[in-house]
């Protein structure tokens, strides 16, 4: 069983597509021989990561420097896609950054991560989605989230904000794709867990044992796109599924148990929790 949209003559289009995740899914991608686009705003990660796609089998490599908070840069992106390729079949809004945040942090700081992390995302399937719907084939937009933004740790707010509301927003695309008629056009939401990036190397070299490569992400990532999964919660060498549903399901349970906000890292919680995983 295959997603649809998963052929050599599919136009697959990532943002953040020069490194990470958004690399890992475009080999992935191109092994179909489908025509593959590359939008990053690392105008010099753009010529090799285009040569790792073309060799992975793509019958297309196309590249263009993007910011995706710009929405003009994206209406034009979405042209010269339309114009060359003929439109887009998926979508893989990606691109993200994570400088770092605090509570009462510079405003241009927060602003810049939400138009980053979320704005980008927004932009890409309101500008890209009529266009995919309009074509009539078999198409997917793949909204990058992450698990900071379900369960909200301490530590990185704005992030944290970010990829929350990215969650609500591709909730409400699927909501609203299913609604409609006479197209193939899916939505999904990629959870991905510790995969080892240039967005949180720190400093390292090599990857940690703990972590995924984007190959596996992306692998996992199809995968769960060809049973139909719309949330796709990625596992890495630490962390598997079951940990992370507990973790999940504690979280919304702040709310049903009227226990203080994030109270798997309040003092008064920290043995309630700790009981409650080992259980």
């Amino acid at each position: 069983m295959t997603h649809p949209a998963f052929t050599s003559d599919s136009v697959a289009v990532i943002t953040g597509g020069a490194a990470g995740i958004g690399l890992g899914a475009a080999k992935r991608l191109a092994g179909f021989g489908m025509a593959v686009v590359l939008a990053d705003n690392r105008a010099e990660k753009l010529s090799e990561a285009a040569e790792q796609v073309k060799a992975a089998g793509a019958r297309d490599v196309m590249t263009q420097v993007l910011d995706v908070s710009d929405r003009d840069a994206v209406v034009q992106l979405d042209a010269t896609v339309t114009e060359n390729l003929g439109g887009a079949d998926i979508l893989m809004n990606n691109a993200g950054i994570q400088p770092g945040s605090k509570m009462l942090d510079d405003p241009d700081n927060w602003r810049r991560i939400l138009e980053v992390n979320l704005w980008g995302i927004i932009h890409g399937a309101q500008v890209f989605a009529p266009g995919m719907i309009a074509r009539g084939r078999p198409g997917a937009i793949i909204n990058t989230g992450s698990k900071q933004g379900i369960t909200t740790p301490p530590g990185d707010p704005a992030y944290n904000t970010a990829k929350a509301a990215v969650k609500a927003f591709t909730e409400a695309l699927a909501h609203d794709l299913r609604g409609r008629e006479g197209h193939g056009l899916t939505a999904h939401l990629l959870i991905p867990g510790f995969v080892f990036t240039e967005l949180n190397a720190r400093g390292r070299t090599e990857k940690p044992d703990d972590a995924w490569t984007p190959e596996q992400t992306a692998d996992f990532m199809l995968d769960s796109m060809s049973k139909g999964d719309f949330y796709i919660l990625c596992p890495d060498n630490d962390v598997d599924r079951a940990t992370d549903e507990k973790r999940m399901a504690w979280a919304i349970g702040d709310i049903i148990e009227n226990r203080p906000a994030l109270s798997r890292w309040h003092k008064d919680y920290a043995e309630a929790f700790e009981a409650y995983m080992k259980g």
